[in-house]
């Protein structure tokens, strides 16, 4: 039998962007390369560059053990390993975007996940969307997550085809799921996106899955037997044109920050609060403040270590 057993902390390198992908190393622009690494907390301290125009911009993996790195909206991964663009059970999609790469887990669980959407009627296997850049980090454009290797987004879309030539995968869409701005699902859904779900979510890699609120619901109605997977199926914004699957630390990597645990129980009534918020939003607060505008993290602001993968 294939193995099929993962609140949102947000937060968001142009350390080089040169012909042929040579990044300025953090050592040549910072730091005697040879210096103790003591130091190294220090030289990060008074590092202001933005991180995305340094992590956005290399295009390998780092050259170190693998190893996830700080939280998943505060940090970076060393020695990723890239998701192969095609396999028997999957696609990577939006390959010109250079984010298929993740932790070594993360691509095992994507393919062990592909092969069980394999079994699902109408269904080949998966589209895979966004997992993380290279060497992890903050990104230009899209998601303030997704920087440990440990997130990958999977397309709603049932593959009828798992041929589809580079060009095909920049174009082609994934399928909306969502009826009255999330509150529902729409006559797209079907009972094997919830088994799809549900298989990810009884994985015991998986910390949590995200996906639009509606969703959620219908599978609280619909759910039968041990519903304990439901605890980890959280509701949020967007994501009824894919799910987010978000793995825990793997075991012995220090240096990677989970986030809490979910809350007791299925999480229904939340999705349900979540749902009659959407039907019936609140009246603007005319008192209320305005947001105050995000800053952008700088390399500062992640672990040290980030420094060493940016460099390696």
């Amino acid at each position: 039998m294939v193995r099929i057993l993962a609140g949102l902390t947000l937060a968001l390198t142009l350390g080089a962007c040169q012909t042929g992908g040579s990044p300025v190393t953090v050592a040549s622009q910072n730091a005697n390369p040879g210096a103790p690494a003591a130091t190294a907390q220090a030289v990060n301290a008074g590092d202001t560059r933005i991180a995305k125009e340094v992590f956005g911009y290399l295009s390998t993996a780092s050259v170190q053990r693998s190893e996830a790195i700080g939280g998943f909206a505060r940090g970076c991964q060393a020695g990723a390993v890239r998701l192969p663009e095609t396999g028997p059970t999957w696609q990577a999609m939006r390959l010109s975007r250079n984010r298929n790469w993740a932790q070594p887990i993360t691509v095992e669980f994507v393919q062990d996940l592909s092969r069980f959407a394999a079994t699902l009627p109408g269904w080949e296997g998966l589209y895979v969307g966004d997992m993380s850049q290279p060497r992890g980090g903050p990104m230009l454009s899209g998601h303030q997550s997704h920087q440990t290797g440990l997130d990958v987004d999977i397309w709603l879309r049932a593959p009828h085809r798992l041929d589809l030539p580079p060009e095909a995968r920049e174009s082609i869409s994934s399928t909306s799921l969502r009826r009255a701005e999330g509150a529902y699902v729409n006559d797209q859904w079907t009972p094997q996106h919830m088994d799809l779900m549900r298989a990810a979510a009884s994985d015991p890699r998986v910390a949590r899955i995200f996906v639009f609120p509606g969703a959620k619901t219908w599978m609280c109605e619909n759910a039968t037997g041990d519903r304990s997977w439901l605890r980890k199926i959280r509701p949020w914004w967007g994501h009824h044109y894919h799910f987010h699957v978000r793995l825990s630390c793997p075991p012995g990597m220090a240096g990677c920050v989970d986030q809490d645990p979910p809350p007791p129980g299925d999480g229904c009534n939340e999705a349900r609060e979540w749902v009659d918020r959407i039907l019936n939003p609140p009246p603007p607060d005319p008192n209320a403040p305005s947001p105050a505008p995000s800053r952008e993290l700088t390399m500062a602001d992640l672990p040290a270590q980030c420094h060493d993968v940016a460099a390696n």
